[in-house]
């Protein structure tokens, strides 16, 4: 709900959060390899599950980022009042 006390030049932090994806992602994918060489069956499995759910995350910042900027109101929209009545 809108309130009239957002910040008016908030910025979303999708370029850090695509920055770190990338990173976990690299880190990911040397341990999975890693440790798969060394024998380590469990560690390379749950490296390779953190692999997989960065590349999840790093996939949907990247469509967030496409998506561009979305229009939100600008100080001359007035705060939306929380209805009188509740059922």
């Amino acid at each position: 709900m809108r309130t009239g006390s957002e910040p008016a030049t908030a910025r979303s932090a999708l370029r850090a959060r695509f920055w770190l994806s990338v990173w976990g992602l690299v880190w990911a994918l040397f341990g999975t390899v890693a440790f798969s060489l060394a024998g380590r069956p469990g560690w390379a499995i749950a490296c390779g599950v953190l692999l997989l759910v960065v590349t999840i995350d790093l996939a949907v910042v990247l469509r967030h980022i496409r998506q561009g900027p979305h229009w939100q109101p600008g100080p001359d929209v007035p705060p939306y009042r929380p209805p009188k009545d509740h059922p």
